[in-house]
C-alpha cells in the first residue's frame, strides 16, 4: 500500500476520551449543588442517544442540524429521565458544551504532530471541534466532517466531501478510527483504513471495538504507534 497523502481522524473515542471527561464534568457541576446521581450512567446514556439522534437526519426525518443541537436535545431528555430540574439556560448551555472540553487520550496530541497532512473527520460541528482542539492541544491541517457534508457518518458523503475538500481522491486518504463501522464506511468509498485500539472508550465494561473485525490496512495500539507504522 502506498502511503496516504492525508489522514482523516474520527475524534470522539479515537482522539479524545469522552466518557471520563463527561463524567468528571457532571460530577464537578452537580456535586457542589448537592445533586447525586449515577453520573457514569448519565454519561453513557447521553452517548447512547447520539446515534438515534443522528439517524433522524440520515433518514431524512429532519433536516441537518449541528451536533451541538442534538447534544442539547438529548441532554434535556436525560435531565427529565434522571429527575433533575431547576437549571437555567446558562446551565443547560454549560452542560451541552461539556463536549467542547473533552480531554485527549495521552498519546493523541503528540501522535497527530508526527503525522503528515491530518484532518478531523468528525460528526462534531466546526465550532465544537475548534474549541475541543484548543482544549486538548490538537493541531489539525483542516476540520472537516459532518458540517461540511451536511450529513452524519457513516453517510458516504461525509468521507467523499472530505477528500474533495483536500483536493484528493478517496484512495489518497486514510481513515483513522477506533470504530470498525467507521472504517468500513470509509473503505466502501475507496479510502485506506487504520484501526486504533481504544479498549477503555466505554469503560471497563466495553464490549465493542475491542479488536479489528476486518483486514484493515493498519492496526495500531495508539496514535504514536500509528505514526511509527506510517513513518
Amino acid at each position: 500500500m502506498a502511503g496516504p497523502k492525508a489522514l482523516l481522524f474520527d475524534v470522539f473515542g479515537t482522539v479524545v476520551d469522552w466518557r471520563s471527561s463527561v463524567l468528571t464534568e457532571l460530577q464537578g457541576f452537580f456535586g457542589p449543588r448537592g445533586v447525586a446521581r449515577d453520573w457514569e450512567g448519565f454519561a453513557l446514556d447521553w452517548r447512547a442517544l447520539y446515534q438515534p439522534a443522528m439517524q433522524a437526519v440520515r433518514s431524512g426525518a429532519r433536516d441537518y442540524v449541528a451536533l451541538d443541537v442534538l447534544h442539547r436535545e438529548n441532554l434535556l431528555v436525560l435531565l427529565d429521565r434522571y429527575g433533575i430540574a431547576g437549571l437555567d439556560e446558562a446551565d443547560i448551555w454549560h452542560l451541552t458544551t461539556v463536549w467542547h472540553r473533552l480531554d485527549s487520550w495521552p498519546d493523541s496530541a503528540a501522535g497527530l504532530r508526527r503525522q503528515r497532512v491530518v484532518a478531523a473527520l468528525s460528526n462534531g460541528n466546526i465550532a465544537l471541534m475548534v474549541r475541543l482542539s484548543r482544549h486538548g492541544g490538537l493541531v489539525w491541517d483542516a476540520i472537516l466532517g459532518a458540517e461540511i457534508a451536511r450529513a452524519y457518518k457513516p453517510d458516504p458523503r461525509v468521507y467523499l466531501r472530505a477528500a474533495e475538500a483536500l483536493g484528493l481522491d478517496p484512495a489518497d486518504c486514510m481513515m483513522v478510527a477506533a470504530h470498525n463501522d467507521d472504517l468500513r464506511a470509509a473503505r466502501d468509498v475507496g479510502m485506506s483504513t487504520a484501526f486504533v485500539l481504544r479498549a477503555e472508550e466505554y469503560g471497563p465494561g466495553q464490549a465493542t471495538d475491542l479488536r479489528p473485525d476486518a483486514a484493515w490496512d493498519v492496526v495500531a495500539e495508539d496514535l504514536t504507534g500509528l505514526a511509527e507504522v506510517l513513518a
